[in-house]
């Protein structure tokens, strides 16, 4: 709703707009559907529950508050003594949001340095004879995160953005588990973090600037979490833009920051799909640069699943489907245990050449961005944050050339750079050994090829797979599709790895399995099985955990991703649900019940 010198204006869910008072005549008799673009509108203009005519409304005065209160005819006094009406609707939100709360400025007195990131490096196979050209030769390197040493006397600081779906579709038991997870999240986050809402239908509104968690802050978040009502149409642009404009506006920042964007349905108001007939108009997504991972979460089976994929691969951030409402609370916790838990930022990996004979073929390091110099003698793999003991492996390859004046070969050196997020200082290491190999005369029978260097090889293959197929269920050949994932179950069955019972790579066989049996039909495919490849991909591609359409065990069997602190987090979540009092409207939490499940 806007004025329009002095004239109120709607816009429907559908984007036409009507003068209010012709537009209040044409549906106070029920009728729903625009007379333009006959589409159905879930929300209207005009509640019959109010007694006098909303056209008697001074718009002009109201201009400048919320269009929630020109719905429903309620004046901002009105609003006081209502309490079906949130309090946070009262004010116009500020034009820059540089409101947020200070961050601590004493937590840097009380670091203590994680330790340093754990290499390890492996040649495909020990020894290449003198004679012998070796094609596409490969080198592993595995880095590991260090294990945490915070406490909550001195932890990782963060900023958490939470973008919301509040639209008509929420209504009901969706919103009442999206407030339970809420309170989860604010229950687990330190007094020294930061929060910030933004909730979405129709448009997009900040609950509230970047606070402290608290225990007043903590209070007053869940008040305002309890207070949201399901209506209206889907916004997801402008809810990203606004999200982005609280990390962009704030005065101060926490060391880690993140935002999680949650939504059950497609955009009513933008061109917002990433891939229509199974080719790309990524052009019609204008993401806002903030430079922060945005982790998605496609709730339900009416999602934009291609959408919300896009949105967090361009960020670098992590794609997760909930097909079981109920474990809402569970993929939140994942999320958010790993936030909670980062200890290395802004990490590079550095990979050189050291005999001068020798160049890199290639870096093969999923959705990271990679870079080879002009000359192939180096190369650089921008990887970001790790949570605390997270790994990551990552496949060089070269040709190693005839060579008869050698008895030992040295390939490549690694170095890695990062950022100590609690200590504020930058680490190096790594860079003083070589990898090696023996250069022998002959080599006597066929050499074991490392189980290492064969696994992430079966990660790439099925991570490939994954992605052509998901191509060619796009433009409907969902035939084509299935065969792509059979025929990468052979090569994996077939490998070195699977044969020595290696459960990443059973592991993997289970997830494409799975992925043919959602691509039974094309209406199944609509309905989880995008979603489930989508999200299996974003997994593949960044080396992380992300909550995949149930929490079943054969689900939880190939999350191969997951650290102990997202284990510990979701553990928690399993064992604790929260509810509303009867005597407030608090949300509290619950202790599970004997099984370890959560009490529904």
């Amino acid at each position: 709703m806007k004025s329009n010198n002095g004239e109120a204006i709607f816009t429907a869910e559908c984007s036409h707009s009507f003068h209010f008072h012709c537009i209040t005549s044409n549906v106070k008799h029920g009728n729903r559907v625009c007379p333009i673009c006959r589409a159905r509108w879930k929300q209207i203009p005009i509640n019959k529950s109010t007694s006098r005519s909303k056209s008697n409304i001074n718009f002009r005065s109201l201009s400048n508050h919320d269009p929630y209160l020109i719905l429903q005819g309620l004046s901002p006094q009105q609003t006081q003594s209502n309490r079906d009406v949130p309090s946070l609707f009262q004010s116009p939100e500020p034009p820059i949001f540089d409101d947020d709360e200070h961050v601590n400025p004493k937590t840097e007195q009380e670091s203590v340095s994680n330790g340093t990131i754990d290499m390890k490096t492996y040649p495909e196979v020990s020894s290449v004879a003198r004679s012998f050209h070796f094609n596409d030769f490969a080198i592993l390197i595995r880095l590991k995160a260090p294990v945490t040493k915070q406490n909550r006397n001195a932890p990782v600081l963060l900023d958490l953005v939470t973008v919301l779906d509040i639209s008509g579709s929420m209504t009901g038991t969706k919103i009442a588990l999206l407030k339970q997870a809420m309170g989860f999240v604010i229950q687990n986050l330190g007094p020294l973090d930061r929060l910030s809402v933004i909730t979405f239908s129709s448009s997009a509104r900040r609950l509230f600037p970047l606070r402290r968690m608290t225990e007043t802050g903590k209070q007053e978040s869940l008040q305002m979490i309890n207070s949201l009502v399901a209506n209206g149409g889907t916004n997801i642009a402008e809810a990203l833009k606004k999200g982005a404009k609280v990390m962009l506006d704030r005065k101060f920042k926490n060391p880690v920051s993140g935002m999680i964007l949650l939504s059950d349905g497609q955009d009513t108001y933008t061109n917002f799909s990433p891939r229509r007939n199974g080719l790309n108009n990524d052009q019609n997504i204008i993401l806002p640069d903030c430079n922060v991972q945005i982790h998605t979460f496609g709730f339900g089976m009416d999602h934009d699943a291609n959408a919300m994929h896009f949105i967090s691969e361009k960020s670098g951030g992590m794609f997760s489907f909930i097909g079981d409402e109920n474990v809402i609370q569970d993929a939140f916790a994942q999320c958010i245990g790993g936030l909670l838990s980062v200890v290395v930022q802004e990490l590079r990996v550095e990979v050189e050449c050291v005999h001068h004979v020798l160049k890199l073929k290639s870096i093969k390091a999923g959705s990271y961005r990679v870079s080879i110099d002009a000359n192939g003698r180096s190369g650089l793999i921008e990887v970001g944050d790790l949570y605390a003991e997270e790994e990551r492996e990552f496949l060089v390859t070269m040709d190693i050339p005839v060579d008869e004046s050698c008895d030992e070969m040295a390939l490549v050196k690694f170095k890695v750079n990062y950022t100590d997020p609690i200590m504020k200082t930058t680490v190096t290491a790594g860079g003083n050994e070589d990898v090696m190999i023996s250069r022998p005369e002959t080599t006597a029978g066929e050499q074991m090829v490392s189980i290492e260097v064969d696994r992430q090889r079966n990660r790439l293959r099925a991570a490939s797979a994954i992605a052509e197929a998901q191509v060619a269920a796009e433009r409907g050949d969902l035939t084509a599709a299935k065969a792509v994932l059979d025929d990468c179950c052979e090569k994996l069955a077939g490998s070195v790895s699977a044969c020595a019972g290696d459960r990443l790579c059973l592991g993997l066989v289970a997830e494409l399995n799975e992925m043919k049996e959602r691509m039974a039909s094309r209406e199944l495919y609509e309905s989880s099985g995008r979603a489930y490849v989508l999200s299996g991909l974003s997994s593949h591609s960044w080396q992380r955990a992300t909550a995949r359409g149930d929490s079943t065990e054969e689900t939880s069997q190939i999350q191969s991703y997951q650290t102990p602190s997202m284990v510990d987090m979701v553990n928690l979540s399993q064992t604790m649900c929260f509810s509303m009092s009867p005597s407030s409207s608090m949300v509290k939490p619950v202790v599970g019940n004997s099984s370890g499940k959560k009490s529904r």
